[in-house]
C-alpha cells in the first residue's frame, strides 16, 4: 500500500465486516512529527487466539483466500518509518488498532487523500455503521460525524447521494488540510 489512507480503508472494511455499529477514526500529529492513526470499533472483536496470530500474513478470517496482508503490511510500513502498531480486541466488545508513523522518516508513507478515502468509506456503507473522524495536530483540531450529518439531512436523504458525498469530501478536505497539511501527499 502506498498511502496511509489505503491502510485506513482496509482496516475500516474489517470493522464493517465485523458488524460494528460505530467506527471511530483518529489521526493525531504530534509536535515531534509522530502521526498516530487509530481505528476503534464496537464490532464482534477477536478471540485471544486470533489476536495473537493476526500479525501473520497467513492468517485471515476470509474464506475467499488464505492470506491476510492488511495488518502485516500496516505493521511493516509503520515500522519502516520508526513507528509501531498496537492491537487490542475483546470478543463481543470490539477492536482498537493504533499505528504510529514517524513523518520525518524518508520511509514514511504519505497520508494520501484522507477526505476522498473517508467519503468512499461512507458511500460504501451509507446506512451503517456510524463513522466519526477526529484529526488533531499543532495547527488545531477537526472532527466529523455521520451521526451529525444524518441529524441535519433527516432519514429521507442517503449519505450515498452524489451531492452528499461531494459535500462530505469537500468539507473534510477543508477541515483536514490545515491540520495535517504537508504530510498528506
Amino acid at each position: 500500500m502506498r498511502e496511509i489512507a489505503l491502510h485506513l480503508l482496509d482496516i475500516v472494511q474489517n470493522s464493517v465486516t465485523a458488524g460494528a455499529a460505530h467506527v471511530d477514526i483518529r489521526f493525531d500529529l504530534g509536535d515531534d512529527g509522530m502521526l498516530t492513526m487509530s481505528v476503534k470499533d464496537d464490532g464482534k472483536g477477536m478471540s485471544p487466539e486470533l489476536l495473537e496470530r493476526v500479525r501473520s500474513p497467513f492468517v485471515t478470517t476470509r474464506t475467499t483466500r488464505k492470506v491476510g496482508l492488511g495488518i502485516p503490511l500496516l505493521q511493516q510500513n509503520a515500522m519502516l518509518s520508526g513507528g509501531d502498531v498496537q492491537l487490542e480486541s475483546t470478543e463481543g466488545v470490539g477492536t482498537l488498532i493504533q499505528a504510529r508513523f514517524n513523518t520525518a522518516s524518508i520511509d514514511c508513507l504519505p497520508v494520501g487523500d484522507l477526505a476522498e478515502t473517508l467519503a468512499t468509506i461512507i458511500m460504501g456503507s451509507p446506512d451503517k455503521p456510524e463513522f466519526s473522524l477526529t484529526c488533531t495536530g499543532p495547527n488545531g483540531e477537526a472532527s466529523f460525524s455521520t451521526e451529525e450529518v444524518r441529524a441535519v439531512l433527516g432519514d429521507e436523504v442517503s449519505l450515498a447521494e452524489p451531492e452528499v458525498v461531494q459535500w462530505i469530501r469537500q468539507s473534510l478536505q477543508e477541515e483536514i488540510e490545515p491540520i495535517l497539511g504537508g504530510i498528506m501527499r
